[in-house]
């Protein structure tokens, strides 16, 4: 059993709903489905990776202030980060329309077009129990710290309205 398999039978123990993807996992935490990684650490241990597509889109002309917003975000966030992930065109499909026209099929421009994306590194020295309620925990506080710092910036009292 490799590292992934230990990890997802433990948190699978522990009662989340956890589907394996190719290379990694989708685990139901909250509302969302965080998508986690992992790989042994050259030095020993195993690097986990946990990713949260939030699905906030953002179109260029306003980039400058949702990266500055961002950075100020991740100022607050103990257990990830957020930051902005251009989207990728898909290649195998040709609509006919020139490059500069190409849209997404939201209508986006996908060519400067942002995601705002949740990451986190959790090293594990070893997968002992102990290191895995860690991960647990982990998991538990990226989603919510991350998810919670997105809504009070966009509904908040002083957040965005839209």
């Amino acid at each position: 059993m490799n590292e992934l398999q230990r990890i997802l039978a433990a948190l699978r123990r522990d009662g989340l709903d956890v589907e394996s993807v190719e290379d990694g996992a989708l685990v139901q935490e909250g509302d969302s489905s965080v998508a986690l990684f992992a790989e042994a650490a050259e030095g020993g241990g195993v690097f986990v990776r946990l990713h949260l597509d939030l699905n906030l889109y953002v179109d260029e002309e306003a980039l400058s202030d949702v990266l500055m917003g961002v950075n100020l975000m991740n100022q607050s966030l103990d257990y990830g980060t957020l930051l902005l992930d251009p989207l990728e065109a898909d290649d195998d499909e040709d609509d006919g329309l020139p490059e500069a026209e190409d849209s997404g099929p939201d209508g986006l421009d996908e060519r400067v077009t942002f995601a705002v994306l949740g990451r986190s590194v959790l090293w594990l020295p070893s997968l002992e129990e102990r290191e895995l309620v860690r991960l647990r925990e982990h998991l538990t506080r990226f989603e919510r710290e991350l998810s919670e710092a997105v809504e009070r910036t966009l509904h908040g009292e002083k957040g965005i309205r839209a």
